[in-house]
């Protein structure tokens, strides 16, 4: 069974690598191989965000947000030391859950082509003089490329480029039914994020996002926490337990709520994405560590690649020679970059200056929301626009509350 691109996994950065190019290449039909070790669909441990330029992704490839989801208009951060930031810009996130959409984006591809294998365990990867076998515990392939679609612990990485990608975060979540709350932020369309743990040793966040798990309306959630931080797991878990409770109530049921974690790989410019025959997308190739998301960069990874791919089929030059590189200086490579430096502004020493200056200044928050989200064209302009941006005008008032 001989295909011109295997790929290794059918998350959202496989199915978006398949959907791009069977867009830009549509006589690649029924040559393009989507593997994946669960049968979909199948339970995903992600709190489900996604923003709005993950939305404009979903539109360029014509698949609708047909699945049950919650619209948040609204957040409210807690910012070190202790202050209140309120934001009600609208249109900031749609939560989802990852078991209906990832099943959503598998169908989408099938529809238009791919042939799709589940429940099928990746044993290995061999490169070979014209091209690479595929074995999985059903069968085996042949691919002019592969694509490691595969996760942090990327097995296509590992066997094809080298050394897999150390871990950079972790996430601890749990699911609560709404009943069992006192929580408002699910009728008023909110989440919320709270950073104030950041002075006492977390470079991470807390999070609570509204969800619909069956119909039914619960609250996720969860930790997050980069590798760097010096808080162990106990104390990670002690702090969703506090924040657990703090939703709960006192007048609440509080039975023991499953925690669920995942780790997170983060991205580096100099860390090889490709090679002869092989390309990395999603958190195989890392994701952005300020925040820990990952779903709209699947999208971004998936189309990049897709072009590299279909240009490389097309010349016959499957090496990729520079792609590593040019994923580096494209705006997604940029933007990944620059968020990493944030996480280190922010969750490093100068951390009471930056959340001091973001809590105070609505204007700064505004540009950085949409800059982040990818809103009104920000995706597309550098980071020395949004600075500017930021300097052009005056702050507002501070919308912050001690």
């Amino acid at each position: 069974m001989t295909y011109d691109v295997a790929i290794i996994g059918a998350g959202p950065a496989g199915t978006a690598t398949a959907l791009s190019l069977l867009k830009a290449e549509p006589r690649l039909g029924g040559n393009i191989l989507l593997i994946d070790k669960a049968l979909h669909p199948r339970d995903k441990i992600c709190a489900g965000g996604l923003i709005p330029h993950t939305l404009a992704c979903l539109d360029e490839l014509d698949v609708p947000l047909s699945i049950p989801h919650v619209t948040v208009g609204r957040a409210a951060v807690r910012v070190p030391p202790d202050r209140q930031v309120r934001c009600e810009d609208g249109g900031l996130c749609s939560i989802v859950r990852r078991k209906e959409f990832d099943f959503l984006l598998v169908r989408a591809a099938e529809e238009r082509g791919a042939a799709v294998r589940q429940a099928e365990k990746l044993l290995d990867v061999v490169r070979e003089a014209d091209g690479v076998r595929v074995m999985t515990d059903k069968h085996t392939y042949q691919a002019r490329v592969v694509v490691g679609a595969d996760g942090s612990g990327s097995r296509v990485r590992r066997r094809l480029l080298g050394p897999e990608c150390a871990p950079i975060g972790r996430a601890l979540m749990c699911d609560v039914p709404l009943a069992d709350t006192d929580w408002d932020g699910f009728g008023q369309h909110r989440y919320d994020f709270n950073f104030l743990p950041v002075p006492h040793g977390l470079q991470g966040y807390l999070w609570a996002f509204p969800c619909l798990i069956g119909g039914l309306p619960h609250v996720n959630i969860g930790i997050y926490a980069l590798g760097r931080t010096r808080l162990a797991n106990a104390e990670l878990r002690r702090l969703l337990g506090t924040e657990v409770a703090a939703l709960t109530g006192p007048a609440c049921r509080r039975p023991a709520y499953r925690l669920r974690a995942f780790p997170i790989c983060g991205y580096h410019p100099r860390r090889a994405l490709a090679g002869r025959r092989v390309v990395l997308v999603g958190d195989a190739a890392g994701a952005e560590p300020l925040m820990g998301e990952g779903i709209s960069f699947a999208f971004e990874y998936g189309k990049f690649a897709a072009g590299e791919i279909v240009s490389a089929l097309r010349s016959r030059g499957v090496d990729f020679s520079g792609y590593t590189e040019r994923f580096a200086r494209s705006r997604v490579g940029k933007k990944l970059f620059r968020l990493a430096v944030t996480s280190r502004l922010f969750y490093g020493p100068a951390w009471r200056v930056c959340f001091g200056l973001a809590a105070r200044s609505r204007h700064l928050q505004s540009v950085g929301l949409k800059w982040y989200n990818g809103v009104e064209g920000w995706h597309q302009r550098s980071g020395w626009e949004a600075v500017r941006a930021v300097f052009r005008s005056p702050s507002d008032l501070p919308s912050s509350q001690p």
